[in-house]
């Protein structure tokens, strides 16, 4: 376990060192969010771009901040969810915060096969797995979750937003 546990250390310094799709768009037409960890300083900018016919995201671009948890795991979800339908990014969505709080669960021998679960069975998260050790740390989750809570910010930003 070992060897995954270094590999996984790995691909998080990888995306905290050399950040996926850093930078801005203009807004508008992209949608811009802002998330914000006061209990550690990390701070999140998601700028979306979404193309309106398909409801895919032609771009994203982010900025912020933070601890190499948040930062890695922002460039991890910029590049997870380029190219997606807005459906497919709310499941990815759903299927790492649920890895974030299921595999806790299992940790501690709960859980054994929610709705939620078999909901999400078959998306594939990669690189974002490398995250799952986090839930060790429940102190660190948040860090984790708060570029994909920006990320649900600025979707919901999308759907509001007049056709």
């Amino acid at each position: 376990m070992a060897g995954l546990e270094d590999l996984y250390r790995e691909i998080i310094l990888d995306h905290y060192r050399s950040p996926r799709n850093r930078g801005e768009l203009p807004v508008p037409p992209a949608h811009k969010a802002e998330g914000f960890n006061p209990l550690c300083g990390d701070e999140v900018v998601v700028y979306l771009d979404v193309d309106p016919e398909t409801e895919t995201v032609r771009n994203i671009k982010i900025a912020g901040q933070g601890c190499s948890i948040s930062q890695a795991s922002t460039s991890m979800m910029s590049s997870a969810v380029k190219g997606k339908t807005l459906d497919e990014v709310r499941k990815l969505t759903r299927a790492f915060k649920a890895l974030m709080s299921i595999h806790e669960s299992k940790l501690e021998g709960e859980g054994d096969g929610s709705e939620l679960e078999r909901e999400l069975e078959g998306v594939r998260l990669g690189d974002l797995e490398a995250l799952q050790g986090v839930v060790k740390f429940p102190v660190r989750i948040k860090c984790a979750t708060l570029a994909w809570n920006t990320l649900q910010q600025g979707l919901d930003e999308v759907e509001r937003a007049p056709a």
